[in-house]
C-alpha cells in the first residue's frame, strides 16, 4: 500500500523553551494500549523534508513538551503517552484532562534525558522543539541513527519546531492554519484522524465566528496590544514577536500586536520600546499558580507592577485600565485553546461585535 502523505515542509514559528536540562522524575510505567490499525502506513515529514513513514499506531509515545502532551490528550491518545518532559505544571491543563495528564510519567522536568528517551520503550517520541541541541549543561538529544537503534521514531509539530531553519517563515504569523495542521498530522500519526477533525472543525468555528463579527473593522482601527510576559520578569520585558503564535492569536482576535515587525518568537525589549509604542491594550500574561486564588494573586501583582513602576504608570493602557487577564498557556504554546483565546481577547477589545469571552 501507499503511504498516505500528510505533511511537507511547514513555513511555520517557533515555540522553544527559555531554558531547558536535564530533569528527573519517574519511569515510564503507564501501560500502553491497543491502538486503531486503520490508515497506515502515514508519511511525514521534518522542518527540513526528511520523511518518516510510521508503518502502524504507536503503542509508547514520549513527548518532549506540554504543547504535545495536550495535543495527544485532546486526540484521544493520552493512554499511549508514556512519559513526558516539560510537564504541564498543576491547574494548566483543561479540567477534563487534568487527571489523566497527571498520570503521565515526567521523564524530566525539563528537557527529557538522552538516556532516559532511548530507554523509556517508546516507539514513537513527538519533537516540540525540532532538530536542535537540548538546551542546558550542553547536552545533545539523540541522534537519528540512535533513534533507530532504539526502535524510536522521531516526529515534529512542525509549527513549533521550524522557526530556527533556514525555511522558516520570515512574515508574521497571522493565522492558525499550522496549529491545525499539526493537530491533524498527530490524528494521521495516532490513528485518530477522525478526532482531530472534530478539534480542528470547533477550532474553525469559533475562530471563524470572531472573524465574521470583526469583518467591518478595518486595520487601522484596529487596537495596539502588548503581551506582558510576567513571569519571564520585569526588569526587561520580553517581546511576543511575530512568528510566535500569539501573534496570530492577536490578529485573528482583531488587534494588532506592537511587535509584530520583529523577525523572531520572542526576543529581549526594553520598557523605552514598550512606552514608544503605547499599546491600546495590554495583556497580563501569567503562568497558572495551580489555584484560582493563587493565580488571580499573580494577575493582580503584574497589573500592579505596571501601574507603579515609572516607565509604565502613564501607558495610555495602564492609565484607562485595559488589561487582558489571559494565561500564557493558551496565549503562547500551540494547541486547540489558542481558538478560545482569540475569542476570550476578541470579546475584551471589542465588546460591542464578540460576546461571551469565556
Amino acid at each position: 500500500m501507499r503511504p498516505r502523505v500528510v505533511c511537507g515542509i511547514a513555513a511555520a514559528v517557533a515555540l522553544f523553551a527559555t531554558a531547558c536540562g536535564s530533569g528527573g522524575g519517574g519511569s515510564a510505567s503507564i501501560t500502553a494500549q491497543p491502538a486503531p490499525a486503520a490508515g497506515y502506513p502515514v508519511t511525514v515529514a521534518d522542518c527540513a523534508g526528511k520523511e518518516t513513514t510510521i508503518a502502524k499506531a504507536p503503542t509508547g509515545i514520549v513527548t518532549s513538551n506540554a504543547a504535545s502532551l495536550e495535543m495527544l490528550l485532546q486526540l484521544g491518545a493520552g493512554d499511549r503517552v508514556i512519559g513526558t518532559g516539560f510537564p504541564p505544571g498543576k491547574g494548566t491543563l483543561p479540567s477534563a484532562l487534568a487527571e489523566q495528564g497527571a498520570k503521565v510519567p515526567v521523564l524530566g522536568d525539563k528537557a527529557v534525558p538522552k538516556e532516559k528517551l532511548l530507554g523509556s520503550g517508546a516507539d514513537l517520541y513527538v519533537d516540540t522543539f525540532g532538530a536542535m541541541p537540548m538546551m542546558g549543561g550542553g547536552a545533545t538529544g539523540p541522534s537519528e541513527a540512535e533513534f533507530a537503534a532504539a526502535g524510536i521514531q522521531h516526529v515534529y509539530l512542525l509549527s513549533t519546531a521550524c522557526a530556527g531553519t533556514p525555511k522558516a517563515a520570515k512574515a508574521p504569523r497571522t493565522d492558525l492554519t499550522g496549529i491545525e495542521d499539526d493537530i491533524r498530522r498527530l490524528g494521521a500519526v495516532t490513528g485518530t484522524a477522525a478526532r482531530a477533525e472534530e478539534l480542528v472543525t470547533g477550532m474553525e468555528k469559533r475562530i471563524g465566528e470572531v472573524r465574521t463579527a470583526l469583518a467591518g473593522v478595518p486595520e487601522d482601527k484596529r487596537p495596539s496590544y502588548f503581551v506582558f510576559d510576567f513571569d519571564a520578569g520585569t526588569k526587561q520585558p520580553v517581546a511576543v514577536c511575530g512568528r510566535q503564535v500569539a501573534n496570530a492569536v492577536i490578529t485573528q482576535a482583531g488587534a494588532r500586536n506592537v511587535f509584530a515587525d520583529c523577525d523572531a518568537d520572542f526576543k529581549p525589549g526594553s520598557w523605552e520600546d514598550v512606552v514608544a509604542k503605547n499599546p491600546d491594550w495590554i495583556q497580563l500574561s501569567v503562568r497558572d499558580r495551580g489555584s484560582e486564588e493563587a493565580t488571580r494573586k499573580a494577575y493582580d501583582d503584574a497589573e500592579a507592577f505596571l501601574r507603579s513602576f515609572p516607565a509604565t504608570q502613564g501607558l495610555k493602557a495602564v492609565q484607562e485600565g485595559r488589561f487582558v487577564r489571559l494565561g500564557s498557556e493558551v496565549t503562547t504554546i500551540a494547541g486547540v485553546r489558542n481558538a478560545d483565546a482569540v475569542r476570550r481577547i476578541a470579546a475584551t477589545v471589542h465588546p460591542d461585535l464578540v460576546k461571551n469571552g469565556q
